[in-house]
């Protein structure tokens, strides 16, 4: 396994959009056009064909033996959030190149052609939607559902498009037909602290959480700080903190699930020090891959603003901005990607993923793997974000096993002895 090809490869992808402080290359911006064409030019060089569709996903592909049968496909995404870290989604999309690379050089055919894909505007930084690439590609986008999208600056997703050479208009052919792919596989950061903490190098994603977000208003009224008597305010501010610690407990009472919710928005108004605050915004986030643990979380918080009502005096109104379905994935590839594990010696446990991922709209259409490697102290998102190449190492000859045996490759990957004796774990 080339790990120094690999790492290598990695920086000169992440001098693109780097800063002082970790990565920004937002989707349909100069910088994630330049990582794409490097991505190109990378495929190219590995003897793959390769086309971008009407969404800007890249897909690079390796002949089969059969080229009628159905790809094995793998990949993840190479945009980021803004000052993120080096190894979300950008890993999954340079381990499966390595995976060709390997296949180029030891010379080994496949019955079933392989397929690269990079995933456009994965992250929800720039437009505040997420997986659009894999959505239309799955066939669950339709562009009326983005059209009034703006990042800050106000560029709507049009323009942004446009200035990348795609036409908005044409983005829902991106959808591939079912018979295309037989499977597709997403090697990621677990961008949590479990696979760290158990020390295990793999982990099998049984589930995906989906979200359910709401955005909340808790009216009360402004008077003076001063002068107003502690039993006649009606604050809004210590309306949304009990809204906020309920919520808190209700999460807590069904952590076994692995349900979770944040409150990641407050914003106070008018926000003067000497004012009672008479409006709170709050957006929170609910996630689990439990349908009826979610659903008995957003219960308990619909009885917290009841009691907010009631007893403070506050008018709480609030409405849905979305309600997804978690994603079970199909247990015949988690069985497949468990003996793998096995069969390399490589440690494994199976698990959830609190985070969305590209794998999770492809899995509606096409049956699908995501394979997890460590997380430095649990961090993503973040400057800091590191993973070993050790587990790398594992993260890739996993993947590399997976796309040889759905392939149809005669040959076995790399075992754990000779990951091993390289030093690489």
């Amino acid at each position: 396994m080339n790990l120094t090809r690999f790492e290598q490869t990695l920086q000169e992808m992440n001098r693109i959009g780097a800063l002082d402080k970790g990565v920004t290359r937002l989707a349909y911006t100069r910088e994630e056009q330049q990582a794409r064409e490097y991505f190109v030019f990378l495929c190219k060089r590995a003897g793959l064909q390769v086309r971008i569709d009407p969404c800007g996903n890249v897909i690079a592909r390796r002949e089969g033996r059969n080229p009628q049968l159905p790809a094995v496909a793998c990949g993840s995404h190479l945009d980021t959030v803004i000052q993120g870290g080096r190894f979300d989604g950008t890993l999954g999309v340079l381990a499966a190149l390595e995976v060709v690379e390997r296949l180029n050089e030891k010379g080994i055919e496949t019955e079933h052609p392989i397929e690269i894909i990079s995933f456009a505007c994965e992250e929800s930084a720039r437009f505040g939607v997420s997986t659009i690439g894999s959505k239309a590609m799955a066939g669950l986008l339709k562009k009326e559902q983005i059209a009034d999208l703006k990042d800050k600056h106000g560029i709507s997703i049009e323009t942004a498009m446009s200035e990348c050479s795609f036409d908005f208009e044409r983005v829902e052919q991106a959808k591939r037909k079912k018979e295309e792919l037989c499977v597709f596989f997403e090697l990621h950061i677990e961008q949590g602290p479990i696979l760290e903490q158990e020390q295990v190098h793999i982990g099998i994603v049984s589930g995906i959480a989906a979200p359910t977000r709401l955005h909340v208003h808790v009216q009360g009224k402004a008077s003076h700080s001063g002068t107003t008597p502690m039993d006649l305010r009606q604050d809004a501010l210590l309306g949304a903190a009990e809204i906020a610690l309920q919520l808190e407990l209700a999460a807590k009472a069904e952590q076994d699930q692995g349900t979770v919710a944040t409150i990641g928005v407050c914003e106070v108004k008018p926000g003067a020090m000497n004012v009672i605050p008479d409006l709170v915004e709050l957006k929170i986030d609910i996630r689990g891959s439990s349908v009826s643990s979610k659903a008995e979380v957003l219960r308990k918080l619909m009885h917290a603003f009841e009691t907010v009502r009631y007893e403070r005096g506050l008018e709480i109104e609030w409405h849905l901005l979305s309600d997804e379905q978690p994603v079970l994935l199909k247990q015949e590839i988690a069985s497949s990607i468990e003996h793998s594990c096995k069969k390399l010696g490589i440690s494994y446990r199976h698990m959830s993923s609190g985070a969305g991922h590209d794998a999770m709209n492809m899995a509606r259409v096409w049956p699908t793997g995501l394979i997890f490697v460590p997380s430095a102290d649990g961090l993503s998102h973040h400057p800091d974000e590191f993973t070993a190449m050790a587990d790398i190492a594992a993260g890739i000859a996993v993947l590399e096993e997976e796309v040889m045996k759905w392939a149809g490759a005669s040959e076995s990957a790399a075992s754990l002895q000779e990951i091993t004796a390289k030093g690489w774990i």
